[in-house]
């Protein structure tokens, strides 16, 4: 272990000295300085290290040994067996993986049973939302963060944008679901599954020659700072959005939504110095870390092809032109026009006129009659959209990759 973090430092050492060369030549590349005090974080305190150096070192040692011996579909094998929070680990799993496993799938110590709870019981009143915004607001969203875009689009994921896609619901499906960190509940699992694929994927890609030629200098993927942008682009975005919306949300279940994404960065590896403790800290700490960095690249603007003509394809009330523009209304026109989106001019100002008026109806603000007659078309293909994105995350299988996306 220590071996593997003195080979990191340098490792990062060096690509520091690249990035100062390259730093600014293109805009998909541009990156605040790191600003954002620990003060702000559920640890209040920390060292105040920029997160783009820094990745997993209990992780990334361990996944990288694991694919090294070729221990990979023993371990595949014997993780499907592990799907609730209370289940022992499976036998057949490689030691040091276990050991590994069995420290990460604590909660931390200040998780509050209390705020989860009520974070179980927004998700159950407002999933409506909740769910547009992760599948047509951050799910498109990706697409427009290049490192992310990228490390999908060159991994072993980004050849079978279904099945990624699966995955990624299934994320949003665990998060939400009334018992997520409950015993009975597989929140703890899907993390801690999805924490070891990402530290796969760091030993894996930097041997990819698609990824190498587009990194932007960046030596190792999957940085704190790259999971927090992801964070962001959920927790952050889906919240900021609601208030857009008019949407009503308590003190209590605004705090149980964000602790909720507090555990689960924990639970995915981010150190407490770099997981915000306010949603005022979350939303600075957003404007520096993601909304500099959107931009658009062919791998962005290809996967969301892909991923709407995906949609589309599940299900027949959900036209590309309805799904271009109300993405387009969830996440405006500049970045719309960045993942490639088309311009609708019927459904546009269908949507944002009557989007709000939705909005009052179902929460009790305004009579029906109110609402236009086209509006419901598109409530009920969001409605639909909703369940579909919900339904893709049952049963899916998260597994460590061995491999990067064939050329």
């Amino acid at each position: 272990m220590e071996e593997f973090s003195r080979r990191r430092m340098l490792f990062a050492s060096g690509a520091l000295g690249a990035f100062g060369v390259l730093g600014a030549a293109s805009s998909a590349r541009a990156r605040s300085l790191w600003t954002w005090s620990p003060n702000g974080s559920v640890a209040g305190r920390g060292a105040g290290l920029d997160p783009e150096w820094v990745w997993d070192e209990e992780a990334d040692p361990v996944l990288a040994a694991v694919i090294e011996r070729g221990d990979v579909p023993k371990a595949n094998e014997a993780l499907r067996k592990w799907t609730r929070n209370d289940q022992p680990l499976p036998s057949g799993l490689p030691a040091d993986l276990r050991d590994f496993m069995e420290e990460a799938r604590r909660l931390p110590s200040w998780a509050d049973e209390k705020k989860l709870a009520a974070a179980a019981q927004f998700t159950k009143k407002k999933g409506i939302y909740t769910g547009a915004l992760y599948g047509l607001g951050s799910g498109l969203m990706s697409t427009a963060i290049p490192r992310e875009a990228r490390a999908v689009y060159y991994s072993k994921g980004g050849a079978d944008m279904k099945d990624r896609i699966a995955k990624t619901a299934q994320l949003g499906y665990d998060v939400g679901d009334l018992d997520a960190y409950q015993p009975q509940g597989g929140m703890v699992v899907t993390a801690v599954k999805t924490r070891m694929v990402h530290a796969a994927v760091r030993h894996l890609l930097p041997q990819s020659p698609g990824w190498s030629r587009t990194n932007g200098g960046q030596t190792i993927p999957i940085s704190q700072a790259d999971i927090m942008v992801t964070w962001h682009s959920l927790s952050t975005f889906v919240m900021r959005k609601l208030k857009d919306w008019k949407v009503p949300v308590s003190a209590a279940e605004s705090d149980g939504f964000l602790h909720v994404w507090q555990v689960t960065a924990h639970m995915l590896g981010v150190q407490d110095e770099y997981i915000p403790a306010s949603w005022d800290e979350a939303h600075a700490q957003s404007r520096q870390v993601l909304d500099p960095v959107l931009a658009s690249t062919p791998e962005g603007v290809e996967l969301t092809d892909v991923l709407l003509d995906i949609v589309a394809e599940l299900d027949a009330g959900l036209t590309r032109p309805l799904i271009n523009a109300f993405s387009r209304y969830t996440l405006g026109d500049r970045t719309g026009d960045l993942i490639g989106l088309g311009r609708e001019p019927f459904w546009q100002p269908l949507i944002g006129a009557a989007w709000p008026l939705l909005v009052a109806f179902r929460e009790g603000l305004i009579p029906r009659p109110l609402v236009p007659e086209a509006a419901w078309t598109v409530e009920e293909a969001i409605r639909r959209f909703v369940l579909l994105f919900l339904s893709e995350g049952r049963g899916i299988r998260l597994e460590i990759p061995d491999t990067n996306r064939p050329a």
